[in-house]
């Protein structure tokens, strides 16, 4: 990697100010045209010369009209793998929600969701060793997603807000189907038996959902009373994390509504 000192960082911005375009400083100076173009747009907000954007209308403060369905989701994509972060560089938070590659369309679904409850706001993917993170920058970023806070999400109290207890209970296969998105499996359990005095193999599906916060397992297990579904806690290695979803009727109902990530 090369590094480039104050005095050729200077010289570029002096070229740049004075109409020399970006890809003709880079030539003249050797350096990648992407620095210079970075040099270029730090250069202006420190000036305060970026062109204005105006931030988008926040569903919570300024009552813009939100598609519910997509936050119920998203929240339940946010509770088991998505964070907000507010990093020095830049002047607004970020949501992030990590998703694996081996499940594109999972991937896809939390974009879309993301693109939905944030339409005027731009979404990147970042991508990582496995996986990538999708982000989002915005303003009211913690107004739509009040449990942010310091530390990790089992080291802290993980409640919803009246507004958002009333989302989830208009849409909440919807925010079960994102928190198994996140967190949650489903899998298939095998166990023998002997029968006329043949011992024969008999297979069958099963849901998991695996958070170290009890108050977030608390309100995916609250949802599935909601919706009729029998759980069961599933302890391993006397870590009790695991949620299960075993019954085959159950196993049923949740198949129509989530089904296996893919």
């Amino acid at each position: 990697m090369n590094f480039h000192g104050t005095t050729v960082r200077q010289q570029a911005l002096a070229l740049l100010r004075g109409g020399v375009r970006n890809a003709d400083v880079a030539r003249r100076l050797d350096i990648p045209v992407g620095t210079i173009s970075y040099w270029l747009h730090m250069d202006r907000a420190e000036r305060a010369e970026c062109p204005g954007k105006p931030e988008p209308e926040c569903p919570h403060c300024d009552g813009r009209a939100l598609d519910t369905a997509a936050y119920s989701y998203l929240l339940g994509m946010y509770l088991g793998d998505g964070h907000i972060s507010h990093h020095s560089a830049h002047r607004v938070p970020s949501l992030m929600i990590t998703c694996d590659d081996s499940w594109p369309g999972v991937m896809d679904e939390c974009e879309q969701a993301m693109r939905a409850v944030l339409p005027g706001n731009r979404v990147c993917r970042v991508r990582r060793t496995g996986c990538h993170n999708l982000k989002v920058y915005g303003k009211h970023l913690v107004c739509l997603f009040p449990q942010h806070g310091p530390g990790r999400k089992h080291e802290r109290r993980i409640v919803l807000e009246e507004w958002q207890r009333t989302i989830v209970d208009a849409h909440p296969w919807e925010f079960v189907r994102g928190l198994i998105h996140s967190d949650g499996c489903r899998t298939t359990n095998w166990t023998t038996r002997v029968v006329a005095g043949e011992r024969k193999r008999y297979e069958y599906p099963r849901y998991f959902f695996t958070n170290v916060s009890e108050d977030i397992r608390r309100l995916f297990t609250d949802t599935l009373d909601r919706l009729g579904v029998g759980w069961t806690h599933c302890t391993r290695d006397g870590n009790p994390y695991n949620i299960s979803v075993a019954r085959r009727a159950c196993v049923g109902l949740v198949d129509a509504h989530v089904g296996p990530k893919y």
